[in-house]
């Protein structure tokens, strides 16, 4: 090889494939060129494959995809005078990436400090049973004033989320405490109304007997079968009163008159009955 050839392969690799490596340039999908010609903005390009003038243009890279940024526990005194420690964290991407590149020297910096400050004002302002039972609409609040914030810098808070509450044990203990006296207050209601129920079926139950005088014979007859069943006894019915009215029909067929000493003795056996 002669030395002229040498000396041309050189000066390519020296002074050729910088310059095509600095003018040629290569974005991905999810990311955008910011370009800046003479430190003017000249706007953003790509994705794909585009042509820069060297030493002339300088390009930015932004990622547009969602960034998912984790705001560390924040100790926050709640509206009731409650402390606790409060983490969330907010998922934002870039829209606007030349605003991104212009407008703030550090996106994610400044989205993180706002999103810290916002969490602090917002929960500060919020009592502790509403941040425990309302915890929605309080992510929605924190999404609309961050997002209306960062909005001139080129961002989107698509949402904020927060992830855990940290209560003093001192106030666990007494929210265990009020948990299991509403329980028991559930537990004594529900109690009452079961017994008011029964009561109030048991009456209409003795209203229906007593307007059929035979249905308290059934019911009685029922509970001796009940009886006969779980103890497997013989039980004797003695119905004297019933044997006699048979006993003074007879009576008075045979004799052709009504009145007997059958019948004046059937008041008495029939309370003799009802005291046994």
């Amino acid at each position: 090889m002669s030395p002229e050839l040498t000396i041309i392969i050189i000066a390519f690799f020296v002074v050729v494939l910088p310059i095509v490596g600095a003018t040629v340039k290569i974005v991905q999908e999810y990311e955008r060129g910011v370009i800046f010609r003479l430190g003017r903005l000249a706007g953003a390009k790509g994705p794909g494959l585009f042509f820069i003038f060297p030493f002339v243009d300088r390009m930015v890279k932004m990622d547009l995809r969602v960034v998912t940024l984790e705001v560390p526990p924040q100790e926050i005194i709640t509206r009731d005078n409650i402390t606790i420690r409060v983490s969330a964290v907010l998922y934002f991407r870039v829209l606007n990436p030349e605003y991104a590149v212009t407008r703030v020297a550090d996106y994610r910096q400044a989205t993180f400090q706002i999103a810290q400050t916002t969490l602090r004002s917002v929960l500060g302002q919020s009592e502790m049973d509403e941040l425990l039972a309302q915890r929605d609409q309080i992510n929605q609040r924190l999404q609309q004033i961050i997002d209306e914030q960062t909005e001139p810098w080129g961002m989107k808070v698509s949402a904020v989320e927060v992830k855990d509450v940290e209560l003093p044990e001192s106030m666990q203990r007494a929210m265990a405490r009020q948990a299991e006296a509403e329980r028991e207050k559930r537990a004594k209601i529900i109690h009452a109304e079961g017994e008011f129920q029964a009561a109030q079926t048991l009456a209409n139950a003795a209203q229906v007997i007593n307007s059929q005088e035979s249905a308290l014979q059934l019911r009685y007859l029922q509970t001796l079968q009940e009886m006969a069943t779980e103890k497997n006894s013989t039980i004797l019915l003695t119905d004297i009163g019933g044997l006699l009215s048979r006993l003074d029909q007879w009576f008075t067929k045979g004799n052709g008159h009504k009145g007997s000493g059958v019948t004046e003795a059937l008041p008495i056996a029939r309370g003799a009955e009802s005291r046994q």
